[in-house]
């Protein structure tokens, strides 16, 4: 049995005209290409479909039969193709991003409040893990796109990511503290203190690795700890001095505490990351549109230009929402 989608689309419009002229109007054909397209179909199924006469057109038991199975299949095929098009342009659907607990507290809660009043029936699902989680789901896709944040670029060659902003590390204390006194904190003054700072999951352990190591510093954090919170509580006791990044998207300081710049600077960098050689979907390249814009990220240029990230030694080629990809200079 040879049967197309056209000859049912035309068979359920004359069903429900009842008429091969208004069924003709619908598909923009004439008169007699329907009444073809229909003879094709009652042959193919060996069936006859309609009674005709010189005035009416009748479904027969056959034709009645057909019409209520097929006619609702191709509603639900319809209803389908509407769905998919209109998560195609962006507007519908579920997107599923990953990132770490911190910045899901921050600056991707802010995000996501930002795709909800551009994109109202956009679902966005935020998955919190660790940043190696989040990369690891990133990579085996079961998430859209992921939200990192490093110290330096981005090994293998899995990923395209976008750098979406910067972030320098600050050490934090009550205003009374000797070290407050200072406009910026030279990295080996640390040493003196017990320091509190961000685990693994956020990515500070590399950042505060590769700053030990550049400058001798041989004490590590005497606390890691998963949540900004908690890590200024325990300063504010009097458990040590905070290392953390410091700006608008990680946080912002209450009126107890201080934070000066550490010197010579590191940052860490925030990037929206995708599957390299995998297009996003439309719904989560609008998601990532929204994302980037909100952090304050460089639109491409047109002539795909470069911008340059020299305290981590990034260079991020300029792209559409899909990513830049961060290669060594």
């Amino acid at each position: 049995m040879n049967v197309s989608l056209q000859q049912l689309k035309v068979f359920v419009a004359v069903a429900r005209e009842r008429s091969f002229t208004r069924a003709a109007r619908e598909f923009d054909l004439t008169q007699s290409a329907v009444s073809r397209c229909v003879r094709e179909l009652e042959d193919a199924v060996e069936l006859k479909l309609f009674d005709r006469t010189t005035r009416q057109v009748e479904l027969t038991n056959a034709g009645a039969s057909l019409e209520r199975r097929i006619g609702r299949l191709l509603d639900e095929i319809e209803l389908t193709l509407r769905e998919e098009r209109a998560a195609y342009d962006g507007h519908t659907g579920v997107v599923v991003l990953a990132s770490n607990p911190v910045l899901s507290s921050s600056w991707v809660a802010q995000g996501l409040a930002r795709c909800a009043s551009a994109f109202p029936e956009l679902i966005v699902s935020v998955k919190d893990q660790p940043q190696s989680g989040v990369l690891a789901s990133v990579e085996q896709g079961e998430v859209d796109f992921g939200v990192v944040s490093v110290a330096e670029p981005l090994g293998g060659d899995q990923l395209h990511a976008q750098v979406v902003f910067t972030t320098p590390l600050h050490v934090v204390m009550p205003p009374a503290h000797p070290l407050a006194r200072q406009a910026g904190v030279e990295w080996r003054a640390l040493h003196e203190w017990a320091l509190v700072t961000l685990n693994a999951d956020t990515g500070m352990r590399a950042a505060l690795e590769l700053a030990f190591n550049a400058h001798g510093l041989k004490r590590r954090p005497v606390q890691e700890l998963g949540h900004v919170a908690a890590v200024l509580r325990m300063v504010e006791l009097g458990l040590g001095v905070g290392v953390l990044p410091v700006d608008a998207h990680w946080l912002t300081l209450g009126t107890s505490l201080v934070s000066r710049p550490l010197v010579p600077e590191m940052n860490l960098t925030t990037l929206l990351v995708h599957r390299r050689n995998r297009s996003l979907r439309p719904n989560a390249a609008a998601a990532w549109a929204q994302l980037a814009s909100l952090a304050g990220a460089p639109a491409p240029s047109a002539a795909g230009g470069t911008a340059s990230f020299p305290s981590l030694g990034f260079t991020s080629q300029a792209a559409a929402p899909g990513g830049a990809i961060l290669h060594e200079p």
